[in-house]
């Protein structure tokens, strides 16, 4: 298994497929790179795909700090430069976007392309806080068994959720939730809540820029990538029908086709 030192933490990544351009995929919160195995199937015979997982997620390392969102811009930095060493196209899905945009705004150099799904570029409404607060203390003291279904409809939308023929791909994925994420993942959650906005920086983003969101997304809802949009000169925005929090999973044909438009297109 792969890992890779980024700022003294022992961070895991995966890598697949090969191509002049690379494609870095970076995951939501209580998920990890594996959240893309959709995306790595579709572009993996064109692109280099490399996925990875943040500190205490996933594989990666479980540290005491460093959860906050421009310590997770910094290590993201460090493996685009370790293993790629020039631009990349970067995708990040809500956390994960939380991470592109400081990267396109603060490290041009790194990006060629961006690519932000289901994704905010404002800090956490304070009245979500006592509600993720609720829910991570459960985590921290008893467990995630008791939250999964609470957390399955924020991360899902309804038409997944409701879809009888997806049953087993619900269930595989709720056991994700379930066993994947270790006790350290309160601190992950905690660096969402209190994370600081972007919004008055990515008018420096320059380079092209697709941001996409479900319109039953719970989560960061259309509004977001709406003012996203706004404040990136060079950025398409795409709203589809159907799709959550999680739509690498929920809705992959959208998703892979509208990203392949994108990066076929001329900048």
């Amino acid at each position: 298994m792969p890992y890779i030192q980024l700022n003294n933490v022992n961070y895991y990544y995966e890598e697949y497929g090969s191509g002049d351009e690379t494609i870095v995929f970076s995951h939501g919160l209580l998920w990890s790179g594996h959240m893309f195995y959709k995306q790595v199937d579709y572009f993996k015979n064109r692109y280099r795909i490399i996925i990875y997982d943040h500190r205490g997620q996933g594989k990666t390392e479980v540290t005491t700090d460093g959860y906050d969102m421009d310590t997770l811009y910094e290590d993201a930095a460090q493996l685009i430069e370790k293993l790629v060493g020039k631009p990349v196209i970067f995708a990040g899905l809500s956390m994960g976007g939380f991470v592109g945009m400081r990267l396109a705004a603060r490290r041009p150099d790194l990006i060629r392309k961006l690519i932000l799904l289901e994704t905010t570029a404002d800090p956490e409404p304070i009245e979500n806080h006592g509600k993720y607060k609720t829910l991570n203390a459960i985590v921290k003291y008893i467990g995630y068994f008791p939250v999964v279904n609470s957390v399955m409809k924020i991360m899902f939308g309804q038409k997944f959720l409701n879809d009888t023929k997806r049953s087993e791909e619900k269930k595989y994925w709720k056991n994700q939730l379930k066993l994947g994420n270790r006790k350290g993942i309160t601190r992950a959650v905690d660096g969402v809540i209190y994370r600081k906005g972007i919004a008055d920086e990515i008018h420096k983003i320059i380079c092209p820029t697709l941001i996409m969101v479900g319109d039953q997304d719970v989560a960061t809802v259309p509004e977001k990538a709406k003012k996203i949009h706004s404040l990136i000169a060079n950025s398409k925005l795409i709203i589809f029908e159907g799709g959550g929090h999680t739509s690498s999973i929920e809705e992959p044909e959208i998703y892979n086709t509208e990203i392949e438009k994108f990066l076929t297109a001329k900048d």
